[in-house]
């Protein structure tokens, strides 16, 4: 009796261990690198005493001290200024934005500073910050907590832009952010922090660095091209895409700049059809930028034009209508169906 109870305590305990969810796994990103460089200093609203609106900074206060998990003023221009300085003085500041639209108010010290800075003293002076922004919907937020920013940080050039769509990305891009000397925003997408996935904290397996597209499934038929929290859905499109006969890739852009034109191209020349899937609005959004860069790559070998499937070009609306807003399933398929018919199958 006592072995049993003993074999089916491991066996559970191996489920949980294998079970983490993203929000864990960016928790667990911040103490390692906390842990191994005393320079790594988190500051924000509300990331110390109540660990973050999204729990992401939980315990980094009471393990490290409130002098290195700080909370700060409701002043976003004053937090990245105070993160400039940081890392002027040889430190390497982790800002959370605590939500996407929050964040705008920083938008001179990061276009101005951050990411100019570099170039501005010719490589003397680099600033290692990493300036996390919770972003997009699926969380029933209203305007001003479900904002899709990339374009606005893809548009300034001295930014590295990432956002993580696994677990294992989620750990393994953040810790590569932190401790890469040029600033980096990263993207954190909220409708996929309570998502889990199997991956050991204790032993987590590399993963690509920034920079790196990841094929997540191969097709015949066309391309799928995403990132962050449209990752998932474009998945589900594939799998409903076999009930009418075709057969689709998907490509985890996770990197948005760089940019990995090689892995984008190779796929899309393989298929000869791309759609590009996010939440962004389409006019002036990243689709517009990736769907150009396919179109100069691979023109010889497309078969139809690069079409987007991404959100309306509206302010955030409220809850009730987000599902519509957003990029699904049937949205994907009736694209894919387009390609088809543009190129005459």
């Amino acid at each position: 009796m006592t072995t049993g109870t003993s074999l089916g305590t491991a066996v559970d305990s191996a489920v949980a261990v294998q079970q983490t969810a993203m929000a864990q796994a960016l928790n667990r990103a911040l103490r390692d690198s906390m842990a191994e460089d005393p320079s790594v200093h988190v500051l924000g609203e509300d990331v110390g005493t109540l660990g973050g609106v999204f729990r992401i900074t939980d315990g980094l206060a009471a393990e490290f001290g409130d002098h290195r998990c700080t909370d700060t003023p409701l002043a976003e221009a004053g937090i990245l200024g105070t993160a400039v300085g940081m890392a002027m003085y040889g430190l390497r500041p982790v800002v959370e934005m605590q939500f996407d639209a929050f964040a705008y108010p920083a938008f001179e010290q990061l276009i101005s500073h951050v990411a100019k800075m570099r170039n501005r003293t010719r490589g003397a002076m680099p600033l290692p910050i990493t300036v996390r922004v919770p972003y997009g919907g699926g969380i029933g937020g209203v305007e001003h907590h479900s904002d899709s920013s990339e374009a606005y940080y893809m548009a300034t050039p001295g930014l590295h832009v990432v956002t993580p769509a696994t677990v294992a990305d989620a750990y393994g891009m953040l810790r590569q952010a932190i401790a890469s000397d040029d600033p980096v925003v990263f993207l954190e997408p909220k409708r996929l922090y309570w998502g889990k996935d199997a991956w050991d904290p204790q032993d987590p397996a590399p993963v690509e660095p920034i920079g790196k597209a990841v094929v997540r499934r191969t097709g015949r038929s066309a391309t799928l091209i995403t990132y962050g929290p449209s990752l998932p859905v474009c998945l589900e499109a594939a799998e409903a895409a076999r009930a009418e006969g075709w057969d689709l890739g998907v490509v985890d852009l996770r990197s948005l700049v760089p940019f990995d034109d090689e892995t984008v191209c190779a796929e899309v020349r393989r298929t000869g059809r791309a759609v590009v899937v996010h939440e962004s609005g389409g006019f002036g959004g990243p689709g517009g930028e990736i769907a150009a860069r396919i179109t100069e790559r691979c023109f010889h070998h497309l078969e139809a034009p690069v079409l987007r499937v991404a959100g309306f070009d509206i302010p955030y609306p409220p809850p009730m209508a987000e599902r519509h807003h957003l990029p699904g399933v049937d949205r994907i398929l009736d694209a894919v169906g387009r390609l088809q018919w543009e190129a005459g199958d």
